[in-house]
């Protein structure tokens, strides 16, 4: 049943894929994380590090780039990106995908951006949290929105 997941298919997919990166293998990397991100809608960069014991929950929309890496134990939920601050292709030596520790669970819609970003072990980000500044461990980080609901006048 487990196979069935979204989640599952898109980790296998990049296990495999990285392990091919790591053996410098051409283009058939990217083919198998392209082609799960078609079928799951979880687009894993096959040069991301990611860590033992990883879970991704539902995963549609769910970005991890290329130099993001990601420890133990990690969890995340739909519509998370692990991006870049800048697109700017003369950066591709560089790290610019944050770094997530061990034992972090990344809610629905998050954001976490940059090279020089850390989240913390044993923290919790929220849903719909946009982050480019570190966060230190056992950190709990949330967005706060304010809601007004007007009475449509007669």
């Amino acid at each position: 049943m487990i196979r069935t997941y979204p989640g599952f298919f898109a980790i296998s997919c990049y296990r495999l894929a990285h392990s091919l990166y790591k053996h410098e293998v051409p283009l058939l990397p990217r083919i198998l994380t392209e082609y799960a991100h078609s079928k799951t809608g979880i687009d894993i960069h096959p040069a991301a590090e990611i860590g033992e014991y990883f879970y991704i929950d539902h995963g549609t929309g769910l970005v991890i780039g290329e130099t993001t890496v990601i420890g133990k134990h990690v969890k995340l939920y739909q519509g998370v990106t692990l991006g870049a601050l800048s697109v700017d292709k003369s950066m591709a030596d560089t790290k610019r995908h944050p770094t997530v520790e061990d034992n972090v669970v990344i809610y629905s819609g998050a954001t976490i951006l940059g090279g020089e970003t850390v989240v913390g072990y044993d923290s919790i980000i929220g849903g719909n949290v946009w982050l480019t500044k570190s966060v230190e461990p056992h950190s709990r980080v949330y967005h706060a929105p304010t809601v007004k609901v007007l009475k449509k006048s007669k």
